[in-house]
């Protein structure tokens, strides 16, 4: 399952952060689907009259449902648009558990600063000081690759997704075939080194100094063998233990190597690289999330995303060094990564640019029937999560939900 990466025509090719693969019979999305404001009316730190047009008008491209909760101080809005399955028509829910993505990502780099507080590792360290041979191939030099290096994507190492062979694995009519292929993380790096790198790490990793920068799902593979040779125990355990545990985020979950999408969850559908109105639309709903392990496999809410992001940026969940570290960010190339060409880069966090003078801290992620967008205030007091269960549409549509709670207050 390749790693699928948003941005404008929604494209399915450079960000897969996870995918899922059940390909059903032929479903056709149904546009201007009928919204509701709120699961349930709540103070709201938005006026919905202003959020909710930008809401509808991602269902009216298409997309079946959109969801967002948008909390500020002790003030919560919850919203939805759409369906959350185009057979039955019922409406989506704020409560609903889905793929995350590369939301996942700044999971994992908060685990890596965690270990690294407690004495584990260094984010200074090699990558192979903790995974001696793994990284291997023509062109790769591992003892110059370092913790650092993975988290803030300046290692040059090849994007397994983006190998032509693995894409077309879980493209069509294919993916069923593959949908719940079992995956070691290593078979994952591997296919990526079968590519010369992109370029060497000598500098770049941090702000100011000179260097190139790749969005690659093999930085974060590698970054979850790290952190189970660090730590000694399993990716899922480590999250658990320091993350979903110690905030208590009951709807959130480490897979592992369960296709299962726990309830209560919308269908997700993918056109799965299929492009034009005549694309076919599937239920992608389960598959194996072995296909993203440590870069994209969780499962979680928009109020548990948001809960997370608020504590992170709050500073209660990094010690003040490992803190500076996780905002220590790097010049993107490019728009690859859901984002855009002029944000910055931190360790599993990205600093997005929505609008001049208008910034934003948090991540995106998209896998087949699902798409993820988690964006805060450098202090965490506001935080926004929206969640759509379709993998097609522009991104701007989504970027102008984000704009409109940020940037146009």
């Amino acid at each position: 399952m390749p790693h699928f990466h948003l941005h404008s025509p929604l494209r399915l090719l450079a960000a897969l952060s996870t995918i899922g693969a059940l390909s059903l019979a032929a479903l056709v999305p149904t546009a201007g689907t009928t919204p509701a404001l709120a699961d349930t009316p709540q103070p709201s730190s938005t006026e919905p009259a202003r959020l909710q047009p930008a809401l509808d008008r991602v269902v009216e491209q298409g997309t079946p449902g959109v969801i967002v909760q948008v909390r500020e101080g002790h003030r919560t809005w919850n919203g939805r648009s759409g369906v959350s399955d185009l057979t039955v028509g019922q409406q989506r829910s704020t409560h609903e558990k889905f793929r995350i993505a590369s939301v996942t990502k700044s999971f994992t780099a908060v685990v890596l600063l965690k270990l690294e507080a407690l004495g584990r590792l260094s984010l200074d360290d090699s990558v192979e000081k903790w995974l001696p041979g793994v990284v291997h191939g023509k062109g790769y030099r591992p003892d110059r690759i370092t913790v650092r290096h993975l988290l803030n994507h300046t290692s040059g190492i090849f994007d397994y997704n983006m190998d032509e062979g693995f894409r077309a694995k879980y493209a069509g009519d294919e993916f069923d075939k593959h949908r719940l292929k079992q995956w070691a993380p290593a078979q994952l790096v591997d296919i990526a080194l079968a590519h010369r790198p992109n370029f060497q790490p000598e500098q770049g990793s941090r702000p100011g100094e000179p260097g190139e920068w790749d969005y690659s799902d093999t930085n974060y593979i590698l970054a979850g063998m790290v952190i189970e040779k660090a730590g000694g125990s399993t990716y899922k355990e480590a999250v658990e233990q320091l993350i979903i545990n110690p905030l208590g985020l009951r709807g959130t979950s480490v897979p592992g190597a369960s296709p299962e999408l726990p309830a209560p969850h919308a269908t997700h559908y993918s056109t799965l690289f299929e492009e034009g109105p005549e694309a076919r639309v599937r239920d992608v709903t389960e598959f194996s999330p072995t296909v993203a392990f440590s870069a994209g496999q969780l499962i979680s809410t928009v109020g548990d995303v948001n809960t997370f992001v608020s504590k992170l940026l709050g500073g209660e969940l990094l010690p003040a060094a490992q803190q500076r570290q996780l905002l220590d960010a790097v010049p993107v190339d490019g728009d690859k990564g859901h984002g855009g060409p002029e944000d910055v880069y931190g360790l599993g966090i990205r600093h997005f640019k929505l609008a001049k003078g208008c910034w934003a801290w948090g991540h995106g992620g998209m896998i087949p029937g699902s798409a993820t967008r988690t964006v805060a205030s450098a202090d965490g007091q506001h935080v926004m999560t929206m969640n759509r269960n379709g993998d097609w549409g522009e991104q701007a549509l989504e970027d102008a939900a984000v704009n409109t709670e940020f940037c146009e207050r």
